[in-house]
């Protein structure tokens, strides 16, 4: 479902890099979907993860997301993973890394540090190939034609 979000993302008007999340609760159900906002909202916190966990929380009542899996096709950055500490997600899953600002295992690993005061289980590379996929189709199309919009997928 996250790769779902992602892709619908790809294919919309908006121009945000396609990352999609979700958040599932300890019975298997989706509670939280998002993804990324920041461009056509103009909100810097417009994150999947935090969309998605936003959205969690609003629909269990609760801010404590504490037998929750959240599922992201991109590696979580800093302010994301300090999100998922936060909120006492048990498990992250995630699929593509990203080594300019992953915060999961490539450039830093918040969610791992001995001083964090939650440590979420975290799982990479799920469905890396499809995840860095959609990620370098938004990307070639910026290249393409990068003063504008991103050409949407047919």
């Amino acid at each position: 479902m996250a790769l779902a979000l992602a892709e619908a993302a790809l294919a919309s008007e908006h121009d945000d890099v396609p990352v999609g999340a979700v958040v599932i609760d300890g019975n298997g159900a989706v509670i939280g979907r998002g993804h990324n906002r920041r461009e056509v909202d103009q909100d810097p916190l417009g994150h999947a993860e935090l969309m998605a966990m936003r959205n969690a929380a609003e629909v269990t009542g609760r801010w404590r997301l504490d037998d929750a899996t959240l599922v992201v096709t991109l590696e979580p950055c800093a302010m994301c993973a300090g999100a998922v500490v936060g909120s006492r997600i048990a498990r992250v899953v995630y699929g593509a890394f990203d080594e300019k600002a992953g915060a999961a295992g490539s450039v830093w690993d918040l969610l791992r540090d001995r001083a964090a005061l939650h440590h979420p289980e975290v799982y990479s590379g799920v469905a890396a190939s499809r995840c860095r996929e959609l990620l370098s189709e938004f990307f070639a199309a910026k290249r393409v034609n990068p003063g504008g919009r991103s050409t949407p997928r047919e």
